[in-house]
């Protein structure tokens, strides 16, 4: 319990604290996933592997930490963490919630309710239910629906399960995890110091300050960053790629604060997407809209804004709509901190300004002023846990005799990059914001873009698309 090795990760599973030494495992590597580890353990079968990559939540888990002197729980989905992040943790699994004679109530109202269905994914729905029931004390039928979307399967369709989440949070009560004194005691006695673990084949460092961080990616500029390693860990669990070195800052608390003054929005880029979500709800309301259909509760407590922008996706949901909303991107690099808009961050298909041996500490949001209207949009084929085939972050400011004297339209998946439509905003600019203007300016999407054809939708449907997001904002704005 009291070992503190720089090469051994220790957390908290039924109610014990493991270590585990990478360099004295052979069956274990740094990027083993918590869903094999789990799997390969007698009793804990309850978590499946049914897409491994985060889409169908059959390998839901709960981790729990001290914060606050409280203990705070969050759903991920263990086919996307590495082993080492669950350092300093508490890791929950269906087994660890209550026995056949002793159920928890989240499970009881399964039953009740008849919302059990096969043994391959009713663990995953039970464990985002126990997320809700440590997290809301009466769920909303939003927070409900929001908790169950990482859950695909519903074989025993939408309402029992619905109805078993209303119902646990309706007779909401003291469970054996409303008093953890001895694990809050265990997790304590775990020290987050620096570790490089190591198995001979791969070197995973794991720094602890935002400091130690700049340094390792300096002298280590070609190890890949992760943060929630919600894109990096499908090169293992599909591509079974070896990565031979890792830096994952996604336990240094610097880079997770969130705060404001007089003129921005402050967010770090190790920040989660959930909780950057919950910050922007007031806020920023056109950045909640894109988060609320980012991905799952478990994916957006797992990923960061920091690897959303880090990835320079051309169809990456929050790109847009920061550009809309002017950020700024802070790189920390071995000359310090600069500063980049976000609307030169991309230069090109998986390309950024972000450089070998620098990182993504925060983005800046200015505080919006002067009137000016910002809406997102994403176009995906399912409404939730589903890839943008267009999206768009529009800004407009108008004047007295209604004519923009200020706009952007923004999109992404309409190019190799993320990309505004000039021509069309030019066209635009200084005319009156009527719905004839706009039929007449989208017609010109045609010249800003040269979309491509792929599974999600063909390069006329995109370019449909495009021109009905333009329309929609007018709608929208056509006071």
């Amino acid at each position: 319990m009291k070992k503190t090795n720089s090469h051994i990760i220790s957390f908290v599973l039924d109610e014990e604290v493991i270590s585990i030494d990478f360099s004295g495992e052979q069956a274990l590597s740094p990027t083993t996933t918590v869903l094999n580890y789990l799997r390969s353990l007698p009793n804990h079968k309850g978590c499946k592997e049914g897409c491994a990559e985060g889409d169908c939540g059959a390998c839901t888990v709960v981790l729990a930490k001290e914060e606050s002197k409280k203990m705070r729980y969050w759903a991920v989905d263990a086919c996307l963490l590495f082993l080492p992040m669950l350092h300093g943790k508490q890791l929950i699994t269906v087994e660890n919630l209550g026995s056949s004679t002793n159920l928890h109530p989240v499970q009881k109202a399964m039953v009740e309710k008849d919302g059990s269905q096969c043994g391959y994914c009713t663990p995953g729905f039970v464990m985002a239910m126990f997320d809700l029931y440590k997290n809301y004390s009466i769920p909303t039928n939003e927070q409900i629906d929001d908790a169950l979307t990482g859950n695909l399967c519903r074989c025993t369709g939408y309402r029992s399960i619905v109805d078993a989440a209303q119902s646990a949070g309706a007779k909401k009560a003291r469970d054996q995890f409303s008093e953890q004194a001895e694990v809050k005691k265990m997790l304590a006695g775990i020290h987050a110091n620096n570790k490089k673990l190591s198995n001979g084949i791969q070197v995973y460092h794991k720094p602890s300050r935002k400091q130690s961080a700049l340094q390792l990616i300096q002298k280590y500029p070609k190890a890949t960053i992760v943060a929630g390693a919600t894109d990096v860990a499908l090169r293992v669990t599909k591509n079974h790629e070896v990565i031979p070195e890792i830096i994952d800052i996604g336990d240094i608390d610097e880079l997770k604060a969130i705060s404001a003054n007089k003129n921005h929005y402050i967010i770090g880029a190790g920040a989660s997407l959930e909780s950057i979500k919950a910050f922007s709800k007031e806020k920023l309301p056109s950045l909640y809209k894109m988060l609320a259909v980012f991905g799952s509760k478990q994916i957006r407590q797992l990923a960061t804004l920091g690897g959303n922008l880090g990835s320079a996706s051309p169809i990456g949901d929050t790109t847009p709509v920061l550009i809309a909303l002017k950020a700024i991107i802070v790189i920390g690099g071995k000359k310090g901190a600069r500063k980049v808009p976000m609307h030169e961050f991309i230069l090109g298909y998986r390309k950024s300004q972000c450089k070998a041996g620098e990182l993504i500490t925060e983005i800046h949001i200015p505080k919006s002023s002067g009137g000016a209207q910002i809406r997102s949009y994403k176009i995906s084929k399912r409404k939730d846990l589903d890839i943008a085939t267009v999206s768009g972050g529009f800004r407009l400011s108008l004047d007295k005799s209604n004519m923009p004297v200020e706009l952007m339209l923004v999109y992404g998946g309409m190019a190799e990059v993320t990309k505004r439509a000039k021509k069309t905003e030019a066209f635009l600019l200084g005319k009156v914001w009527s719905r004839k203007t706009i039929e007449q300016a989208a017609n010109l999407i045609a010249a800003d873009f040269k979309p491509i054809s792929d599974a999600r939708s063909s390069a006329r449907g995109r370019e449909v698309m495009a021109k009905n997001l333009l329309l929609k904002f007018w709608t929208e704005t056509n006071n």
